[in-house]
């Protein structure tokens, strides 16, 4: 004779399942806590975001002519002579970006494939708006600025052809050519294609990025949430219109 189910397996039998994050684990807590994670991409997004200012700051003394382009150019690669050596000041800068980069591919990847594993089949209902876009396009955005970067040092600052153009010019110890070498890069309908779109790209990646920066650094009040969040919108702004200024400039022959 078969045994009639008892009321507390037919409650077990008809519980619904719930996602991955709401089951309990016997598993060991994780060595990384994902607080500790956001923090680090945090820290690591801003310092990109603030050399991007930074860096825009210089690339739009290009307005100022070829001479004081170069001679900026020129400065960046001797800043700090003779207490730091020849590139020092650049290379110090690489460095430290290239750390903030690994860091920050590294753990935006460890953090999404917690977030898979952690909803499981079950898909994520995110609300209609700029911020809910942003947001689904982080990675995609992050991978075409990881090979943005790649591209524009192939093109501006190594002279790999045929990224850069075939009129290229090292810098030598005397004086620098960064001027003509963007004149020329920009004078490529295609090139300059790139430039623009990526800055559009940019500009979602650093506005959804600096966007989250207040939540994950700890920012609660709504006055100071309010000020740093319009700051990064701010920033992403000034970035999409100042660099893609440049390309646009030399196509209409306002630099040549």
């Amino acid at each position: 004779m078969s045994a009639t189910p008892t009321a507390a397996s037919e409650a077990v039998a008809t519980t619904p399942e719930l996602p991955p994050a709401f089951q309990t684990s016997a598993r060991k807590p994780k060595k990384l806590p994902n607080w500790g994670l956001k923090v680090v991409l945090a820290l690591t997004g801003t310092i990109g975001a603030l050399f991007l200012a930074v860096h825009l700051f210089g690339n739009l003394k290009v307005y100022t002519g070829a001479e004081h382009f170069n001679e900026y150019a020129y400065w960046l690669r001797h800043a700090g002579e003779p207490l730091l050596p020849a590139n020092g000041l650049v290379w110090v800068l690489r460095v430290v970006l290239a750390g903030c980069i690994v860091a920050h591919v590294s753990v935006a990847t460890i953090l999404w494939v917690r977030g898979r594993r952690a909803r499981g089949r079950f898909s994520a209902k995110r609300n209609n708006g700029f911020r809910s876009f942003s947001a689904t396009l982080m990675p995609l955005t992050g991978l075409f600025i990881l090979a943005f970067v790649v591209f524009h040092l192939a093109d501006l600052t190594l002279g790999v052809k045929p990224l850069a153009p075939a009129t290229f010019q090292e810098h030598t110890d005397t004086a620098a050519f960064a001027y003509q070498n963007l004149i020329a890069s920009f004078s490529r309908p295609w090139s300059a294609a790139i430039y623009i779109g990526m800055m559009v790209l940019l500009a979602i990646h650093v506005s959804h990025g600096l966007y989250t920066v207040v939540s994950d650094l700890g920012a609660i009040g709504k006055r100071l949430r309010a000020i740093l969040i319009t700051i990064g919108g701010l920033i992403a702004v000034f970035i999409l219109l100042g660099n893609a200024s440049i390309p646009i400039a030399v196509l209409a022959g306002v630099l040549s």
